[in-house]
């Protein structure tokens, strides 16, 4: 009892430790397979050795089986088919049943030719392959064919020769996977094999039944004829001629389900344009989504919500990026085709809903980025008026005070205030256009107001009243620089200021000069192109300036930049 014990709790040790080794040593545990296969031919049928010889094939075929990894559990239905598999050749083991096993053999070491990427491997399967048709063809089919042709010194010799084909496989130079890799086979190749050998067996057979011919002639007929279809058929599949072949109609046929996927596009698409919100428009994609024939039900997880619709499968396909983790339940088991249909899917709205978060990252980043110019702008504004009434505090300290200076005060007062009421209004609104133009005489007459008493020359050509411009434009680019330009003059008493508001044909241009020294040339390289650092302040106020012209149509350029003329001029740009 302790031994039968012993030998029953030593069993999956053992099991595990065949794995092992059959993984480790796949090559010889293909050959021993082989080796097995290849006596219970030769002894025949009907010998019950053979049937035992078979059901050891058949136990290193399940060690060596690329379908399932050997550390699975085997399921109830798999040891219902594996015992009996194992029982027909214990019981009902004839030459037409190991014809049919050794064709399916055949076409599983076809499919492994094509799913090989090393060289020797290549090699090596093609040598199995070819030792299975010729045990096929030899020891196998003239038992079963409708006339035994095949001589018995025929069949001693190859009894003895094809095994040499053993130590050949043996000696191939081994690329082996890792242990741990699964096997990897071609199911369609494997198939499309299995029914050409069984077309060549059975077409053999009917050569020799009505055409009264031998073996070996209905066997080559068979194969010649076989392999013109075959060619004929390559040819059809792709003719290289320009014209599209069968490949066509069969790639169109495995993707039919195309025809909903192009309406989830629409939608998709249609859904982009529609709805702005990332989470939203996901959930909107989702539900059509899970409306198509093929989809039970799919669920998201984003960083932010998650949410479902539809119901759920044992059949999934998760697609994950950066943003998104995607779940697709499908109604059917997945096919190759489907899988990839539905993983496309996942990756297609996984793309969309980036772009959404994107876009909502821009828009956010262009409202900060009006903020931020607008803001600087309105604090040079701000600047500007603060200015202007220090200038008026300044004049109101004087003693001498009489009716002029009542008058300009009354005459400043409700123009500063306009300004800084517009400017607020600005900073309530960074995004709005400011579309309020007045007539450049009104503009001119109020700005010479501004500025009366500071010592600025004013000139005009007398506008024509119709010539219209943009007020705040004007307002910020005639601030910034007439005081810049009285700025300068602080520093130096002695310099002259000029405004001056010329024709330039329907429109007008003003010029600001002084007559101060120039900028210098690592300044005005930059200056109203990009924000540069002086001691005097120029550079932000100007740039903001020539940004606010550009956008409007208008260039402020400085055209005279030599010691005792600086001028600037704002006038409409060329096209």
């Amino acid at each position: 009892m302790a031994d039968s014990s012993l030998s029953v709790a030593a069993f999956p040790r053992l099991a595990r430790a065949a794995l092992a080794l059959s993984q480790r040593h796949s090559r010889v545990v293909v050959v021993a397979m082989l080796a097995l296969l290849h006596v219970a031919a030769v002894r025949g049928v009907a010998d019950s050795g053979a049937r035992a010889l078979l059901l050891a094939h058949f136990g290193l075929l399940l060690l060596w089986q690329p379908f399932v990894r050997g550390e699975h559990q085997v399921t109830a239905l798999q040891a219902i088919l594996i015992a009996a598999a194992a029982g027909a050749m214990a019981l009902r083991l004839d030459w037409w049943l190991l014809a049919f096993w050794v064709v399916v053999l055949t076409g599983l070491m076809g499919g492994k030719i094509y799913a090989q990427h090393a060289r020797w491997q290549r090699r090596y399967f093609f040598l199995v392959f070819v030792y299975l048709l010729a045990l096929l063809a030899i020891l196998i089919l003239p038992e079963i064919a409708p006339r035994r042709e095949i001589t018995a010194e025929v069949h001693d010799l190859a009894s003895w020769l094809l095994p040499a084909m053993f130590v050949v496989m043996l000696l191939l130079p081994t690329e082996s996977e890792p242990p741990e890799a699964p096997q990897v086979i071609d199911f369609f190749y494997s198939i499309f094999l299995m029914l050409v050998l069984g077309m060549v067996v059975l077409g053999s057979f009917t050569f020799m039944t009505l055409g009264r011919t031998s073996y070996l002639d209905a066997l080559t007929s068979t194969v010649l004829l076989i392999g013109v279809t075959v060619f004929v058929l390559g040819l059809a599949w792709n003719p290289r001629t320009g014209y599209a072949g069968l490949n066509v109609f069969f790639s169109r046929y495995l993707f039919s389900i195309g025809m909903p996927l192009e309406q989830w596009l629409y939608t998709l698409a249609e859904l982009s344009q529609m709805e702005t919100r990332p989470e939203r428009y996901l959930t909107e994609s989702v539900a059509a989504l899970s409306r198509l024939p093929w989809v039970s039900g799919v669920s998201w997880r984003t960083a932010q919500a998650s949410g479902d619709a539809g119901t759920a499968s044992n059949h999934a396909v998760e697609f994950e990026n950066s943003d998104l983790s995607l779940a697709i339940y499908s109604r059917y088991r997945t096919s190759p085709a489907l899988h990839w249909h539905l993983h496309l899917l996942g990756q297609l709205l996984g793309e969309f809903y980036l772009a959404k978060l994107r876009e909502q990252k821009l828009q956010q980043q262009s409202y900060l980025q009006a903020v931020h110019e607008t803001g600087a702008r309105m604090t040079h504004d701000v600047k500007n008026l603060l200015q202007s009434l220090n200038t008026l505090c300044a004049v109101a300290e004087r003693e001498d005070q009489g009716p002029e200076l009542q008058t300009l005060v009354r005459r400043q007062l409700p123009l500063i205030a306009q300004r800084l009421s517009a400017t607020m209004d600005k900073l309530q609104r960074p995004q709005a256009d400011d579309e309020h133009f007045i007539e450049a005489g009104a503009w001119w007459e109020a700005l010479v107001r501004q500025y009366q008493g500071q010592r600025v020359e004013f000139e005009s050509d007398s506008p024509k009243p119709c010539a219209r411009i943009p007020k705040a434009l004007f307002d910020s680019v005639a601030d910034n620089l007439l005081h810049n330009a009285l700025g300068k003059r602080k520093a130096d008493p002695g310099i002259r200021v000029r405004a001056a508001l010329r024709k330039a044909g329907d429109e007008v241009e003003l010029r600001v000069a002084d007559s101060g020294r120039a900028v210098p040339p690592e300044i005005a390289g930059a200056l109203l192109r990009a924000p540069i650092t002086s001691g005097g302040g120029l550079g932000i106020g100007l740039f903001q300036a020539a940004r606010q012209a550009g956008s409007l149509g208008y260039a402020l350029a400085l055209t005279t930049n030599r010691d005792g003329e600086v001028e600037f001029v704002l006038r409409r740009a060329p096209g």
